[in-house]
């Protein structure tokens, strides 16, 4: 269903990524979803600016996900947890309001590309994802399977800049056309 990504002779362009854990029981030692994120945009070639960790309250987690967003420094925000059903789970509730734009196709490919991994659990996850001023942010489920999903399946690609027919790498100096 997903086909390897083409490459022409364009230089990779390593982007700088914040990750974020949305989690009240996790630690930076014991969160398993950003380190792997981690480990793979680094395997990619990108460069991790920071990992952290946030309780799942509306108002931390819009304070360090606005941090990163407002430091010229990074080019993508991923947040992992806080996007199912559970009372506690206030990932989205807590960022699509500071979108300015919404990119409805993530949670579309999200989900058919998780649900060869894990079926229709996947219609569990809010996964969700936009544009805050010049970044993008993308708001992932906890699990390490839902991170491989959403890394694998679909963010390698759009954010490596040899990847065609477009990525979002190309797209980066035009976000502040007005």
């Amino acid at each position: 269903m997903f086909k390897a990504a083409r490459f022409d002779d364009r230089a990779f362009r390593p982007l700088t990524i914040a990750v974020v854990a949305v989690s009240d029981t996790r630690t930076l030692e014991t969160d398993t979803g950003g380190a792997l994120l981690k480990s793979l945009l680094e395997a990619d070639g990108h460069t991790c600016f920071e990992r952290a960790v946030v309780r799942d309250d509306i108002q931390k987690i819009r304070a360090v996900v606005q941090g990163f967003v407002a430091n010229p420094d990074v080019d993508v925000v991923l947040t992992t947890g806080g996007t199912g059903f559970s009372g506690r789970d206030v990932t989205p509730e807590a960022i699509e309001p500071l979108f300015d734009k919404r990119m409805e196709g993530f949670s579309v490919l999200f989900h058919q590309y998780s649900a060869t991994t894990v079926g229709t659990s996947s219609i569990q996850s809010r996964a969700t994802a936009g544009l805050i001023g010049e970044t993008f942010v993308f708001c992932l489920p906890g699990s390490r399977g839902a991170c491989r999903d959403a890394w694998e399946g679909i963010l390698t690609h759009q954010l490596d800049y040899r990847h065609k027919p477009c990525n979002f790498v190309e797209l980066m100096p035009r976000l502040s056309e007005r």
